[in-house]
């Protein structure tokens, strides 16, 4: 993703895109730290999202946001199908793709006066909404990790916490 801020930006602007580049790229952390068996683990007893399913899940509700605006633009979005348990490259070409968009979603709403189509409330709070959702579901990533037995590396465990480091 680039660090490439327009001129004219206003600081909180640019905060904003930074806050976001920072929750993309500990996404991207995550899936580069998972090993095949957490890929695969669930605490579901009744076919539930394993790990894989849960980021796919976090990739789909983006792009189900940024699909008009990547179709515009020429941006290629990696989908899933329902139910897929895609692998670490692909889950990590679709997180970086989507991650890329979506900050050229909030750039083009900064021009707009932070208008959004579609989140009446504007670019600030699709923001917030976003990284809460995903940093809902790496909760559940890792508490699946932790619980199903498998050792969380400490670079993940302590690093997606060091946002002035990232």
């Amino acid at each position: 993703m680039s660090n490439i801020f327009r001129n004219n930006m206003t600081e909180l602007e640019k905060q904003s895109l930074e806050a976001w580049r920072i929750n993309n790229q500990i996404n991207i952390m995550l899936i580069e730290s998972l090993s095949d068996e957490m890929l695969k683990a669930s605490l579901s007893e009744r076919g539930g999202r394993d790990v894989a399913r849960q980021l796919a899940h976090v990739i789909e509700v983006r792009c189900t946001r940024l699909e008009s605006i990547a179709k515009k633009s020429g941006i290629t979005l990696t989908r899933f199908e329902k139910g897929e348990s895609p692998d670490k490259e692909k889950l990590l070409l679709a997180m970086k793709q989507s991650g890329e968009a979506m900050e050229k979603h909030l750039i083009a709403s900064f021009d707009n006066n932070a208008a959004v189509t579609n989140f009446q409330r504007g670019a600030g709070v699709m923001l917030g909404y976003y990284i809460a959702h995903e940093s809902h579901h790496r909760g559940s990533i890792l508490l699946t990790i932790k619980k199903c037995g498998l050792k969380i590396p400490e670079n993940l465990k302590w690093g997606i916490w060091e946002w002035n480091k990232i």
